[in-house]
């Protein structure tokens, strides 16, 4: 799936931006990656979410979210993912590839990031290939998710903005 024209827009415009700001601009509100719902489910994997992939002790089901909680919840929840990114990729990267590396921790978490070939090739250097790596991540329990094929080559794409 490809991303889709609002989304490469917003995501292009953004080009001068920090990663960070790329980031949420990606995985944020109702265009982004995740999505946005403001009433707590169970994804995929039965874990209680809200909002754009929120997880966790701040997910109450039942209560309903306003933007400015997601919002606030996104930034809350990004802020380790980014220093853990940052300390993880030991080469220069661009921006766009940067916020695709924040993006994909985000989802799988920074200790399977951490641990992950994507990363690997980042600090080798091979950035097209940890742009391609994220083509691997699209199982829950084992089983071939579409969601997660979707999401994934949406981060590609953002990663290999940089490429170009």
């Amino acid at each position: 799936m490809a991303m889709s024209p609002e989304l490469r827009s917003k995501i292009v415009k953004l080009g001068g931006a920090t990663a960070l700001t790329i980031a949420i601009a990606l995985l944020g509100g109702p265009d982004g990656v995740e999505g946005q719902r403001s009433t707590p489910y169970r994804d995929v994997g039965g874990v209680w979410t809200v909002c754009s992939g929120i997880t966790g002790p701040d997910v109450i089901p039942g209560h309903h979210y306003s933007d400015k909680e997601c919002d606030a919840l996104l930034n809350k929840h990004l802020a380790p993912v980014k220093v853990a990114v940052d300390a993880a990729v030991k080469i220069p990267i661009d921006n766009y590839t940067r916020a695709a590396l924040y993006s994909f921790a985000y989802n799988v978490g920074v200790t399977a990031f951490r641990r992950s070939s994507l990363l690997r090739h980042v600090n080798a250097g091979d950035t097209l290939a940890a742009c391609d790596d994220l083509r691997k991540w699209v199982y829950v329990n084992k089983q071939r998710n579409r969601g997660l094929v979707n999401r994934r080559e949406i981060d590609r794409q953002v990663c290999l903005l940089g490429q170009t």
